[in-house]
């Protein structure tokens, strides 16, 4: 079988011209864009002049999905992975993807980073508190299990970085302990 590369492409958390030069160079030369939200990837890729055939991979694809990628790179395409901002796979449902494709193809493809843009790396780094060592929690749970994310996180030392949607993060400020500091960005 031909071996084929799934490229993890990291994306401007913010400003399109945060891009990489390399990730520029990836999304070019790929056969295939898996985009979180297409609307998004296609506003960065019409900014470079990229033209190249897209499809959606989000929380919502299910296992027919991942077949059908799997199926693009057994025939030997390459493929990259990008979400809507940031480093796919961290926080986003392209985790799932990568974990698939561990699993069923490992001697098949191999799987490439494309570092960039971090949201939780990123916000840390301007945050003041110590970055030597810290706890990265993804998003709480909705409801279910999302009182006791917020009691577990008075456990930690360390400092903790979590993310959250602009729609529950009024709510997740009320729920942390009073005795922590905390940094909210946006």
């Amino acid at each position: 079988m031909p071996k084929a590369i799934l490229y993890v492409v990291a994306t401007p958390i913010g400003n399109l011209d945060d891009v990489t030069l390399r990730a520029l160079e990836i999304l070019k030369s790929v056969d295939l864009i898996l985009a979180e939200d297409t609307r998004v990837t296609a506003r960065l890729l019409a900014k470079y002049h990229i033209k190249k055939p897209m499809w959606s991979y989000h929380q919502h694809s299910d296992t027919s999905k991942v077949k059908e990628i799997i199926k693009e790179l057994e025939s030997g395409k390459n493929l990259a992975l990008v979400c809507d901002a940031g480093t796919p796979g961290i926080g986003d449902p392209g985790g799932k993807l990568i974990e698939s494709i561990t699993k069923l193809m490992t001697s098949q493809v191999i799987i490439m980073p494309i570092p960039g843009a971090n949201a939780a790396v990123t916000a840390l780094s301007i945050s003041g508190f110590p970055t030597d060592r810290f706890l990265f929690l993804g998003f709480p749970p909705h409801k279910k299990g999302r009182e006791t994310f917020f009691k577990k996180i008075a456990e930690f030392d360390e400092t903790i970085v979590f993310y959250e949607s602009t729609h529950r993060i009024v709510k997740a400020l009320s729920q942390l302990p009073s005795d922590r500091e905390i940094m909210v960005a946006p």
